[in-house]
């Protein structure tokens, strides 16, 4: 079927007749959404009039008007896209990190190539070495996706005003600040970051008559839940959600925490692009675990895969989202209001979409009303189309928000002459206890006998070059060390996850832990 996206009808720099008109009726639609997005519940109230279909139409335009106006007022990505031979919406050149983000300065990738000096904000993330990277947001989209993350909020967890305690790390990282700002809309908030003691001073002193959100990392929430139970603090008495964010979540996880919060659901974002791009809802909680314990819904949504993947919806008003053939998610945020913007960008992220109305007609032939699939006092569904994540197609791990990468250990080895002379290869993987615990794995390959001596001698030596090295880590080893603590295991040359090693093009750089 011939997409809008993808029609034949396409001019690289200047927009064709037919996309002039469809732009002018849009800007006329744009007008009338600014001022149904106002009040959560006129903004519910439209979307469930609007079909997925048509959904999916006003998304393609977008995404061809946010091109147009890169193409136009972008310096980095005209020169970007300068010598591509574009005819169709498929033939534009994908962004990422490494073609765009790295070759183009900040300035140059914002409108008019330069950076406002006033109403701008940065958020900061680092990448393998530990070089920083700035994000710059303008001040109309930090609102538009402040607003958005509120009313997924209020979707998922209730109207009723609640305590939010937001345990994201502070400081000039995207998520902590963005949620702290966003939840004021839906009640009172206090920002103490991922520190125990403060949240639950907190709750003492509010007490158990207020409903609380805790948001945070999902390890973290597991390690503030066991810390209150080991230390009898009451909290069987207050009624506690929870929002998750920056990593993803096993069902175990949630199966774990859900005794003692009401709520658990996550959400879905990215440094490189916006938070809030997606979010657990009722809907997606219970077709996960539908999949969970049935292969065929699986296999039928999600491919030949054993991999349970995360499921989120999203707005297609805000975001168009395609896959391309090596199943990653390529993200276009089709707002206006991007101070830079983002253009068929790629994280890298491996998963799928589907209109809500496809995933209805899918489970309907399994036998399956999607109508059913939740409790009838939980909120209606969503007609928002879906996306499901597998994670990075890199051999990145991500513990607490800190994303650790082969380079990472590569240099940390490299960096001790004594332990890199022993050593053959090495890979990494999360390692997940009992009770859904999880921390970072890091497997070497060695010449030498393993022994205790050599393990501590590893352990002590890694640790200490990836919190220098690396930003994200070293951030989140002062706030939550326990968890962040990397298990170490030596093996012979040819043993362990090294054993396939000589029969492969590429060593083994990340396995599935247990294998």
């Amino acid at each position: 079927m011939q997409t809008l996206a993808n029609s034949a009808h396409f001019n690289k720099s200047t927009p064709i007749l037919a996309d002039r008109i469809k732009f002018i009726i849009l800007a006329a639609k744009d007008v009338m959404l600014h001022f149904v997005a106002k009040k959560y519940n006129t903004f519910i109230s439209a979307f469930r009039l609007i079909s997925p279909r048509f959904l999916d139409y006003t998304s393609r335009i977008r995404a061809r008007r946010a091109y147009y106006l890169a193409n136009d007022k972008v310096p980095a990505y005209r020169d970007f896209i300068a010598g591509s031979s574009i005819k169709k919406w498929s033939d534009i050149p994908c962004t990422d990190k490494d073609n765009y983000i790295r070759k183009y300065s900040t300035a140059q990738r914002c409108l008019n190539g330069s950076i406002p000096q006033t109403g701008v904000a940065i958020d900061e993330s680092s990448g393998s070495t530990g070089t920083p990277y700035n994000w710059v947001r303008s001040h109309r989209e930090r609102l538009e996706s402040h607003a958005f993350i509120s009313y997924f909020s209020t979707f998922s967890f209730g109207s009723k005003p609640w305590i939010t305690i937001n345990a994201f790390s502070m400081g000039a990282w995207a998520t902590g600040i963005n949620m702290g700002i966003a939840l004021q809309r839906n009640g009172i908030v206090k920002n103490t970051g991922p520190d125990i003691g403060k949240i639950l001073h907190t709750m003492q002193f509010f007490g158990p008559g207020h409903d609380y959100l805790i948001t945070g990392y999902p390890p973290f929430l597991k390690q503030l839940y066991d810390y209150a139970r080991e230390n009898k603090f009451p909290w069987e008495e207050y009624n506690i959600s929870a929002l998750v964010g920056g990593e993803g979540m096993s069902e175990g996880l949630r199966d774990y925490l859900l005794p003692g919060f009401k709520k658990v659901y996550s959400g879905y974002g990215a440094t490189d692009l916006e938070i809030g791009i997606g979010g657990e809802t009722p809907l997606t909680v219970a077709l996960r675990n539908l999949a969970r314990s049935h292969p065929d819904v699986r296999n039928l949504l999600f491919g030949n895969d054993s991999r349970l993947p995360m499921i989120f919806q999203y707005n297609p008003i805000m975001h168009y989202i395609e896959v391309n053939e090596n199943r990653e998610l390529i993200f276009t945020i089709t707002r206006q209001s991007m101070l830079s913007p983002r253009i068929r960008y790629n994280i890298h992220d491996e998963g799928g979409i589907m209109r809500y109305d496809e995933l209805s007609k899918k489970l309907q032939s399994l036998g399956y009303k999607i109508d059913n699939l939740i409790p009838r006092d939980e909120n209606k569904n969503l007609i928002f189309p879906i996306m499901w994540i597998y994670g990075r197609r890199d051999y990145t791990i991500s513990i607490m928000g800190a994303n650790i990468y082969p380079e990472d250990i590569e240099q940390c080895l490299y960096a001790d002459k004594e332990l890199a002379k022993i050593t053959r290869s090495f890979c990494q993987s999360v390692l997940e206890g009992k009770n859904g615990a999880v921390r970072p794995a890091f497997y070497f390959e060695i010449t030498q006998a393993p022994t205790d001596e050599l393990k501590k001698q590893f352990a002590t030596s890694i640790l200490e070059k990836l919190i220098d090295l690396n930003a994200d880590f070293r951030a989140a080893w002062h706030e939550y060390p326990e968890t962040l603590k990397p298990e170490i295991f030596l093996f012979a040359t040819g043993d362990g996850p090294f054993k396939n090693d000589p029969g492969k093009i590429k060593q083994t750089r990340i396995i599935k832990a247990g294998s």
